[in-house]
């Protein structure tokens, strides 16, 4: 397997060689350069071009958001390599996961995550579907359905309606809500569930796992698993 290609950015010293010396255990990850704030880390991101950054919201300078969006638009208008970029963030600050997951990045964790986790993290996101932590998607569901009223679906078959993001799908979307069981699979396509994990927790085939991230994808007119995941969590749900 390639070495997986990685940048942190992180100012607490401790956290940050902590992290470096524990995924550097693994053969398949090299630490290709570290900043302690952002504005460094913009820079660096920028030379070594990684194919993953791990970004701890809270930098003194310019916090991950910002970093992450910055970072972003330079991608959009240079033409340079992508970069995946991992948010750490605290799970107790409910600001700080929404800001976390307002941010545009690719995948979400919380900082006190176990090392193991971290590195799922790690090569999901590398693999190119999101991955984040359920403690995040916890909270992002909550306030989503705070700002929601509730809506008895009609007919017997229990929907769900996604209230996307763009007003030109509200109406598609109404008419095509997602079925409960299409749910159960976009709530694992959030955890970062393979197509194989998905089949073996549902108990159903992987042909069938496949259908149904089809019709996930077409309902969310979502171009792959990451933005249907991102434009579902970022929408909220009804029940």
């Amino acid at each position: 397997m390639t070495k997986i290609n990685i940048v942190l950015v992180e100012d607490h010293d401790l956290t940050r060689v902590g992290l470096r010396t524990a995924l550097q255990q693994d053969s398949n990850i090299k630490i290709v350069g570290e900043a302690a704030n952002g504005k460094t880390g913009l820079e660096i991101l920028k030379q070594t071009q990684p194919d993953i950054a791990i970004i701890d919201i809270g930098l003194p300078d310019m916090d991950g958001i910002e970093l992450t969006q910055k970072f972003k638009q330079h991608i959009a208008s240079s033409g340079a390599r992508e970069t995946k970029v991992l948010i750490l963030t605290m799970h107790d600050n409910e600001d700080a996961v929404m800001g976390a997951f307002a941010a545009g990045a690719d995948s979400y964790s919380v900082k006190d995550v176990s090392i193991d986790k971290l590195k799922d993290a790690i090569y999901t996101t590398y693999e190119g579907n999101a991955w984040i932590d359920p403690v995040i998607a916890r909270t992002v569901l909550k306030q989503a359905k705070k700002k929601q009223p509730d809506i008895p679906a009609a007919g017997d078959q229990k929907t769900v309606m996604i209230n996307a993001v763009e007003a030109e799908y509200q109406e598609f979307l109404k008419s095509c809500p997602l079925t409960d069981r299409e749910l159960e699979v976009l709530e694992l396509i959030v955890a970062g569930r393979s197509n194989a994990e998905i089949a073996e927790k549902l108990y159903i085939t992987v042909g069938t796992v496949k259908t149904h991230v089809r019709s996930i994808l077409n309902k969310l007119c979502a171009d792959d698993r990451t933005q249907a995941a991102v434009r579902a969590l970022r929408s909220g749900w009804i029940e």
